[in-house]
């Protein structure tokens, strides 16, 4: 990737801060925004060593503020700094959270991407690029292709995700040269704030001779490390160039299942606990149990993980159980 001058939105969250780490060792000028909900400063801690980056704490939905922000830190009291791509990952990751609120996707999701647009389209950004998710798809017994439709989002997660979709594309008819939108499966490493690793490993050091389990174990999804979603996105952005790009980002494997994901927590962490599972199929409301997706289309573009689903929960459970009981 040729050195570019780039806003990051949610960069001290677990994939920004990963994405940001990344742009800044190709030689990347670098924005960072992040509010700091879910987003910790520790993530950044090598990247606010280099000279080429700049933080800023504010929400996105403040956009006078983060407006006049990344304009200062550019060097311009005004709009109209020259910035090459607008990298949008600042959301709501916290699909429970937003069932139980629905204020919070709005606010978080929906909000900071619109939000984020009118400040792209301020600044006369060409390139927005999208972190989606696979759960823009809801329930589909079918495997989810790029073309699938229809779309019906079973939680407010995955509906803010797809409404974000649609006001970007919008955006490409409007004042965007060109989008990318990545549509993550489950995303797991290093600095994650949440997910069922993070959960489960905080289970065990709670109560470390058993492991309550959400469901019966037979959830079942495509995992991918988080360093290898970074691959794939700046091989997407290199490699694809058509007006609106977009991709499902994924292992081309059946997935993990609950099951073994508990079992490696529990090797790693307590090996003696019982582990104790619930009923049904789901975790919680909202919760797409088991899919199959589609990444064809990313494939033939060139680009295929190096780690199954399985080698990545193995992994992801040795850097998120080192992290967590560092110290305990």
């Amino acid at each position: 990737m040729r050195q570019e001058t780039v806003v990051i939105t949610g960069a001290a969250g677990f994939i920004g801060s990963h994405l940001t780490d990344r742009l800044l060792e190709q030689g990347c000028r670098v924005v960072g925004i992040d509010n700091l909900i879910l987003g910790r400063k520790a993530n950044l801690e090598a990247a606010r060593q280099n000279p080429k980056f700049t933080f800023i704490q504010k929400d996105l939905n403040d956009l006078k503020g983060c407006t006049h922000a990344v304009s200062e830190a550019l060097g311009s009291a005004s709009p109209g700094t020259h910035i090459d791509a607008v990298w949008h990952l600042a959301a709501n990751s916290d699909i429970p959270a937003g069932v139980k609120d629905w204020s919070v996707d709005l606010n978080n999701t929906f909000l900071t991407t619109y939000h984020t647009l009118q400040m792209a389209k301020a600044w006369g950004v060409p390139k927005f690029l999208f972190a989606s998710s696979s759960a823009i798809y809801g329930e589909h017994p079918q495997e989810l292709t790029e073309e699938l439709g229809p779309l019906f989002p079973i939680s407010n997660y995955g509906a803010m995700k797809l409404a974000s979709e649609g006001v970007i594309t919008a955006g490409v008819e409007s004042f965007l040269k060109q989008c990318w939108i990545f549509r993550f499966p489950n995303v797991v490493g290093a600095r994650s704030t949440h997910g069922v690793i993070h959960d489960l490993v905080l289970k065990l050091k709670k109560t470390p001779n058993r492991l309550e389990v959400l469901g019966d174990g037979t959830q079942q999804k495509p995992y991918l490390h988080v360093l290898e979603l970074i691959d794939a996105m700046e091989y997407c952005y290199q490699h694809s160039q058509d007006r609106i790009n977009y991709f499902n980002i994924a292992n081309a494997d059946r997935g993990a299942t609950v099951k073994m994901i508990a079992e490696s927590v529990v090797a790693a962490v307590s090996p003696r606990a019982a582990l104790n599972y619930g009923v049904g199929g789901k975790g919680w409301v909202g919760d797409v149990s088991k899919f199959s997706y589609s990444t064809r289309k990313i494939n033939a573009l060139g680009w295929k993980p190096k780690l199954n689903s399985e080698a990545v929960i193995r992994k992801a459970v040795g850097e998120i159980a080192g992290e967590l009981l560092q110290g305990a």
